[in-house]
C-alpha cells in the first residue's frame, strides 16, 4: 500500500483536543509557547517507545511506569525549555505534579496523565508557572489545537515537524515530532527527540505496542544528526477508538514515523545536508547495521559531507573500524549513482569530480556494496558544520 504522508498540515482528530500556551519556563519572558496538552475525551489505548539510555529524564520514568501499569490515559502534557532530568527525587515529583495539574484541569485520575519534557538538563522545573499556567492551557483546547502543541515543544528546532495521512476509508493519523541536536535515538522497546501520533482508530494496546516498536526501529532510531542518545526520547501512539480500526494503518504509522524522522534529519542542527546511507551485501544484519551506523556518526564523514568532499577514504575506514566482516578488496562504493570505488580501487579524478557534483545537493544517496552476504542496513545521517558547534558549544550558558 502506498501511503501519501501531508506535511505542514494536520486535520483535527476525532476524539482529541489540543493546546498550548506560554508558561514561560525559562525565565525569559518572551511569550513563546512553551507548554502544551494533548487531551482525549475519553480513556483511550497508547503505546510507547523511550529512550534507553541509562540516564532518563523523570518524565521518560513516569510514561515507563504508566506503561507499566497498562491501563488507558486521558491525555498527555508536553514542555519545552526543561528536560527535567538529572533532578532526583524532586523532578520525579515535578513530572506526577504535572500530570496531577492536568488530570484538575481537565478531568481524570493523575494516573491517566503522560508527560514529555525538553529542554536543558539539570534545571529545576518551575513548578510555580507551570501551576499558574495550568487552567489557560485547559482553556486553550480545541480539535485545532495540535499546529499550537507542534510548535510549543521546540527547542533549537527552526520549524515544527507534521505530517498527516488520510486512510482508505474515514480513519486518519496525525503526528508531530520535535528535534534538532542531541539525535542518535535508540528507544525501546526493540533529538532530543519527542513524537506523539494521534489515530482516531478503534486498536489494541498490544497490536498497537507491536507495531509503533516496529515504526520506531525503521524511522526514528535510523536518523543521525550528532550520534548522541538523549535523556528524553520518546516516541507516543493514542489511538481514541472512535473509528473501525481499517487495512493500512500499520503503513500509516511507519510512513508517519519515517516522515517525521526525515524531517528531524532535514532540520538538524547547522545542518545542510541530508544523507541517507546504505550499506548492502553483509554477511548479517549485525554487521550491516555496525557498519552504517559506523560510518553516520563519524565525525569525518560528516564534515567531508558538510565540504562537499568525495572523501571515500574516509568512509571505507569507518566501515573498517566499525567491526563488521567484510573484505576492503571487495567492496565498491558510490555517492549518488557514480562509482566512486569498485572492488576496493578508487575510479579516478573524473569520478571523483561527478561525485562532488552530487554532493552539492541537499539531499543525496552514499552505497557501500560489500558484497558478502545478503543483508543491508541504512540510515539518514547529516553532514557538520561550524554551526552545530557554534549552537552546542553554550547552549546551557
Amino acid at each position: 500500500m502506498a501511503v501519501e504522508v501531508q506535511r505542514r498540515r494536520l486535520e483535527p482528530i476525532p476524539g482529541f483536543r489540543a493546546g498550548a500556551v506560554a508558561a514561560d519556563i525559562k525565565g525569559r519572558g518572551d511569550g513563546r509557547l512553551d507548554l502544551a496538552l494533548v487531551a482525549a475525551e475519553a480513556p483511550c489505548a497508547w503505546a510507547g517507545t523511550y529512550t534507553t539510555n541509562r540516564v532518563k529524564a523523570a518524565p521518560v520514568l513516569l510514561c515507563m511506569e504508566r506503561a507499566e501499569a497498562g491501563g488507558p490515559i486521558r491525555g498527555v502534557v508536553l514542555n519545552s525549555g526543561n528536560a527535567n532530568a538529572c533532578t532526583g527525587p524532586q523532578g520525579m515529583e515535578d513530572a506526577r505534579a504535572m500530570a496531577r495539574l492536568a488530570a484538575g484541569a481537565v478531568g481524570g485520575g493523575e494516573e491517566e496523565f503522560l508527560v514529555c519534557s525538553t529542554g536543558v538538563i539539570g534545571a529545576p522545573m518551575p513548578m510555580e508557572r507551570i501551576a499558574a499556567a495550568m487552567p489557560g492551557l485547559a482553556r486553550s483546547l480545541s480539535p485545532e489545537g495540535l499546529e499550537e502543541v507542534a510548535r510549543a515543544i521546540l527547542t533549537t528546532d527552526t520549524r515544527p515537524k507534521t505530517g498527516l495521512v488520510e486512510l482508505p476509508g474515514t480513519g486518519r493519523m496525525v503526528g508531530i515530532a520535535k528535534g534538532a541536536g542531541m539525535i542518535g535515538p535508540s528507544m525501546a522497546p526493540h533529538a532530543t527527540m519527542l513524537a506523539l501520533i494521534l489515530t482516531d482508530l478503534a486498536l489494541e494496546r498490544r497490536e498497537m505496542e507491536e507495531a509503533l516498536a516496529a515504526a520506531v526501529e525503521r524511522s526514528f532510531n535510523r536518523v543521525i544528526v550528532d550520534g548522541d542518545t538523549s535523556t528524553n526520547d520518546t516516541c507516543l501512539f493514542l489511538a481514541s477508538g472512535l473509528r473501525e480500526a481499517q487495512e493500512g494503518w500499520r503503513e500509516a504509522l511507519e510512513a508517519i514515523c519515517l516522515d517525521l524522522a526525515l524531517q528531524i534529519g532535514e532540520d538538524g542542527e547547522g545542518c545542510t545536508k541530508l544523507v541517507e546511507l546504505r550499506v548492502e551485501g553483509a554477511p548479517s544484519p549485525v554487521d550491516a547495521e555496525a557498519a552504517a551506523r559506523c560510518i553516520g556518526t563519524s565525525p569525518l564523514v560528516k564534515t567531508a559531507l558538510y565540504g562537499e568532499d568525495p572523501n571515500w577514504g574516509r568512509i571505507l575506514a569507518a566501515a573498517g573500524r566499525s567491526g563488521a566482516d567484510f573484505d576492503p578488496e571487495r567492496c565498491d562504493l558510490l555517492i549518488g549513482h557514480v562509482p566512486l570505488v569498485m572492488e576496493g580501487r578508487w575510479q579516478g579524478a573524473e569520478a571523483e569530480a561527478r561525485a562532488a557534483t552530487v554532493m552539492k545537493g541537499a539531499r543525496f544517496t552514499i552505497t557501500l556494496r560489500l558484497h558478502g552476504g545478503p543483508h543491508a542496513f541504512t540510515v539518514y545521517t547529516t553532514d557538520l558544520s561550524q554551526e552545530y558547534v557554534h549552537i552546542n558549544a553554550d547552549y546551557r550558558t
